[in-house]
């Protein structure tokens, strides 16, 4: 006779296109028969796992590894309204037509999208009304996407706040909490580095080039002189390390059952056509966390 399988809250954390990996962990966690009845997540979090609750995460997976390396700048739609460098519809518009839009209440599985209310200084958790809206208010990274307005609350990415929530899953009535950190330390094993080309002088060149499109587009609607540094390197850099130590801190208050960490060594935030690849690391930290209690 076989044990029941284990019911958990998933809690997936943070952190741009290491988001990716969060994939594999789902995929480990559902071959060892663990049943997901409840997800919390920020920023990347909560749109792999509100596309997860949604059932849909097939179709998700098959749409971002086809992503070519510039792919992702085709869906960024140019705001010049100064408050941010793109409006951030044109992507929640193509996942929409891609997965299907619906109200949180209505999936199958508990989700909750955390966000942040820029007015009020504090933390928003969305469980019900539109996923996409939910999504779109938690990824509402600043600089890069607009904010999302409701109900008076101008809403911004969850991380800022609190890039791992493991506080809105506290009442569920599940066997485990699992947390994912997209904020690990350093990496053992790193990822193979791609054919010929060494992998800082490929980084620096991917960088260098995504740079100086935002740069340039930042420079052509808003006016502001060119920084030697990048502008967009320096604010996403910047946010990731305050993520990182606020991370720290929520998983050091609230301690879940256990962390699959994703090091923060293995992409940077926009790396989106490493999914492939990022979805592997996922697998391969999932399986590594998962042994110390099976």
């Amino acid at each position: 006779m076989h044990e029941k399988p284990k019911t958990i809250s998933l809690v997936l954390g943070s952190g741009g296109a290491r988001g990716m990996a969060h994939i594999g962990v789902i995929q480990v966690l559902e071959e060892h028969g663990l049943e997901i009845r409840s997800i919390s997540g920020s920023s990347i979090g909560a749109l792999v796992g509100g596309i997860y609750a949604a059932g849909k995460i097939d179709d998700f997976v098959h749409w971002v590894c086809a992503l070519e390396r510039f792919d992702m700048l085709r869906l960024l739609d140019v705001s010049f309204s100064g408050k941010a460098l793109f409006k951030g519809e044109r992507i929640i518009a193509t996942l929409k037509e891609l997965i299907g839009d619906r109200n949180i209440e209505d999936l199958p599985i508990s989700f909750t999208a955390v966000a942040t209310d820029l007015e009020a200084n504090r933390e928003v958790w969305l469980s019900q009304g539109s996923l996409f809206e939910a999504i779109r208010a938690s990824i509402a990274f600043p600089t890069v996407f607009a904010p999302f307005h409701e109900n008076g609350k101008k809403l911004v990415d969850g991380g800022l706040l609190n890039p791992i929530p493991i506080a809105p899953t506290l009442r569920d009535q599940t066997d485990l909490t699992i947390a994912v950190s997209l904020s690990g330390g350093a990496q053992i094993g790193p990822l193979e580095p791609e054919p010929v080309v060494p992998p800082q002088v490929e980084r620096n060149r991917y960088h260098r080039m995504v740079v100086e499109f935002i740069d340039g587009l930042q420079k052509k609607n808003n006016g502001v002189p060119e920084d030697e540094s990048g502008f967009f390197d320096i604010i996403s850099k910047s946010i990731d390390v305050m993520q990182n130590t606020i991370a720290s801190f929520k998983l050091a208050a609230y301690s879940p059952d256990l962390v699959v960490e994703i090091p923060k060594q293995t992409c940077t935030i926009y790396e989106f056509e490493r999914a492939t690849e990022l979805i592997e690391v996922g697998r391969n930290e999932a399986e590594k966390a998962l042994a110390q209690i099976f």
